[in-house]
């Protein structure tokens, strides 16, 4: 297992308890330190909490919270707290007015979900602003993008036991785990 790197702190800003779980547990495998907020008010509420010699560097913001709130509140908010945060915006609602917005508001890149943890990394590597949105892409994926929803739910309810999740989706094991890999997540 490799070691956390105490320079290496990163918020998850995501309502969605198992997708949020998930990649905190990638990222977490890859040697990051990982906070997580539902929303707004309890992002504001972590980051009042943050040590003063903790340097949160990176941020993934989901676009649509619970109860119909925004992630670019939260993107506003992070950006107004410190500029040189790196904040990704994930979305499975992707659109060109959205990812400008979240661009204006500070975030260095707005990806559509599914991504998975090395599509953040990149996204973190690349530092630069970048609004440029596959649309049509997006609408393709979508029966992808449930059936990932969907894994990553009965992983979470599981407590991410590979053999359980495949029985309750009804899927052979190696295909789930093969499912797996191809998304990065061990």
């Amino acid at each position: 297992m490799p070691t956390v790197d105490e320079d290496r702190l990163l918020l998850i800003v995501e309502d969605d308890d198992s997708f949020a779980r998930t990649l905190s547990r990638s990222f977490e495998r890859r040697g990051w330190r990982v906070l997580r907020a539902t929303g707004l008010d309890d992002m504001k509420a972590l980051l009042d909490e943050l040590p003063e010699d903790e340097e949160l560097g990176h941020a993934v913001v989901d676009l649509k919270l619970a109860g119909g709130a925004s992630g670019l509140a939260c993107v506003q908010a992070l950006h107004g707290w410190d500029p040189e945060v790196l904040i990704v915006v994930l979305t499975g609602y992707a659109s060109i007015a959205t990812a400008v917005e979240a661009i204006k508001l500070g975030a260095c890149h707005y990806l559509a979900k599914p991504a998975n943890t090395d599509d953040i990394e990149a996204a973190f590597a690349r530092k630069q602003g970048d609004a440029e949105v596959e649309v049509t892409q997006r609408q393709t994926a979508s029966i992808k993008t449930l059936e990932w929803e969907r894994i990553h739910e009965v992983l979470a309810e599981t407590d991410f036991n590979i053999s359980e999740t495949a029985r309750r989706l009804g899927m052979h094991r190696r295909t789930l785990a093969r499912k797996l890999e191809k998304q990065r997540i061990k």
